[in-house]
């Protein structure tokens, strides 16, 4: 007989406290696990809850930035695209003076900010009161990046109720004084996962908000904001 066979295999199944002592300990352990999940959370809520407005009612701002949300076959998707359209709207109630879109150009096939400049201008936004970040990987690096490289100091941030949260947290961490405007999206499953997602990134946003790393490209400063708003 040849070992493989002598030896049964061997499945480990987690041992369940037998002892009321030990009960509590599994407790108050999961108790502490989801206190430490939640904490993140829990802080981009106090730190952006009277932050939040509708886009009527939302202060003026010179600069609107809007975030990246993927493309589909070269076209914004449909969440990127009602990020845009509300953006869009902002601009032609005089809400803002120029759009900032900021998203992901890391490989020469995929660019989000020429997609999301190509779709506001079919809504009529001049190409003038456009700037492009092809450098906003993620809400931290585009938080930092519209700061420090293209000088915005005051905003009006804009992407879905599940993210805007996070994403006023991380700019007023990179000293941005900023409101958010949440995009209502129907209760789908792309939504319901968003959510669940920034469970996650709410632990990620904390660590960036604390130790303020530098963002995955900085580059050389660029005058596109000012420029666009002398026009």
């Amino acid at each position: 007989m040849g070992f493989r066979q002598g030896v049964r295999s061997v499945r480990w199944r987690p041992q369940w406290p037998v002892t009321r002592r030990g009960r509590r300990r599994l407790v108050r352990a999961v108790m502490v696990g989801c206190v430490l999940a939640l904490t993140p959370a829990t802080w981009t809520h106090l730190v952006a809850d009277d932050r939040l407005r509708t886009a009527a009612d939302v202060p003026a701002r010179d600069v609107a930035v809007v975030f990246g949300a993927g493309l589909w076959k070269g076209r914004p998707t449909p969440y990127l695209a009602h990020r845009l359209d509300t953006a869009a709207a902002l601009y032609r109630d005089g809400k803002v003076r120029v759009l900032l879109v900021t998203g992901d150009n890391g490989r020469p096939e995929y660019d989000e900010p020429d997609a999301m400049r190509a779709y506001l201008r079919e809504r009529g936004v001049p190409d003038g009161r456009i700037v492009s970040d092809y450098a906003g990987f993620d809400t931290w690096d585009s938080c930092v990046r519209a700061k420090r490289i293209f000088g915005v100091d005051r905003a009006v941030l804009v992407t879905q109720g599940f993210h805007i949260r996070r994403a006023v947290a991380l700019c007023r961490a990179a000293d941005i004084d900023v409101y958010g405007v949440g995009v209502d999206e129907p209760r789908d499953s792309v939504w319901y996962w968003g959510g669940a997602r920034e469970l996650a990134a709410a632990g990620k946003a904390a660590l960036d908000a604390v130790f303020e790393p530098e963002p995955t490209f900085l580059g050389r400063r660029e005058t596109g904001v000012t420029e666009a708003l002398g026009r």
